[in-house]
């Protein structure tokens, strides 16, 4: 039996009166899951807690965690057809399964994953976001991503009513003895830079110990949005990563839907002039 020290906790923040963010964490899979859900208090809620429960099921099933997120986004829909919810719900989401040293991470959205080596803090996960493209583009400079005004604008989501399918990203990596993974969701980014994050894992404290404190100090930072974090260690007992040892895999995949780019950038050029 696998054993994992982990941490969670998902707070509604200090503005929103409902918590959209959905979590779980299912140990004894080796699975942890953050959704941020969208279209308002009743659509935000069904479509992130629809996602991590549908999820979760088809894990425990057997089928791979990539596969279960691209079929969630259906899920979604036909809650949506069937009048389950309303229209324009979705959500994002960021998931992590582990098996002994071996971890994969895949997600859809701008929930994020960050690798902590005892360290030094790594951004593993790339926003599938209209922002992110910008940076990619080389349209903005990366150092202003996170305060361009039009962060918000997502390329992609589950139960996105203008996909027909979605592209999971995943990326696997193996974990090693005093090493962590952090899922939260872009409530918790937007009040916390990397510098924040990586003051508080450093601390000696424990897992659940250091969410609470990092989910604190975005409360004082403004906590403007709902703010969830799961930061899961590596198995007890698992070995020492060699000095040699770099074995990331980054899986990447087009995600933009065709003429969607198109349609962003005439728009890009109007509000701006720029070309």
């Amino acid at each position: 039996m696998q054993h994992y020290n982990y941490g969670l906790i998902s707070h509604v923040g200090n503005v929103r009166s409902h918590n959209e963010d959905s979590c779980r964490a299912i140990p004894d899979l080796g699975l942890w899951i953050v959704a941020d859900g969208m279209g308002g208090h009743e659509g935000g809620e069904k479509a992130s807690a629809l996602a991590v429960d549908f999820i979760v099921e088809r894990v425990r099933e057997g089928e791979i965690l990539s596969r279960a997120i691209a079929r969630s986004h259906h899920a979604i829909k036909q809650a949506v057809a069937e009048q389950k919810g309303p229209e324009g719900m979705g959500t994002t989401v960021v998931a992590l399964k582990v098996v002994n040293t071996s971890c994969e991470i895949a997600w859809v959205g701008d929930c994020r994953a960050y690798f902590w080596d005892g360290t030094a803090l790594r951004q593993m996960t790339k926003d599938h976001s209209y922002v992110q493209h910008l940076v990619d583009t080389g349209v903005i400079p990366a150092v202003d991503s996170d305060k361009h005004p039009y962060q918000d604008i997502l390329i992609q989501a589950l139960g996105a009513e203008d996909m027909d399918d979605v592209v999971v990203d995943e990326i696997r990596e193996d974990l090693y003895a005093g090493e962590q993974i952090l899922l939260c969701s872009d409530g918790l980014t937007k009040e916390l830079d990397e510098s924040a994050i990586t003051d508080v894992l450093m601390l000696d404290l424990d897992e659940q110990e250091k969410v609470e404190r990092m989910i604190g100090t975005a409360l004082k930072n403004g906590g403007k949005d709902n703010i969830t974090a799961i930061l899961v260690s590596a198995e007890e007992n698992a070995p020492e990563r060699s000095a040699e040892e770099d074995t990331t895999l980054f899986i990447t995949q087009k995600i933009i839907p065709p003429g969607f780019l198109d349609k962003l950038r005439d728009w890009w050029q109007r509000i701006t002039g720029k070309s």
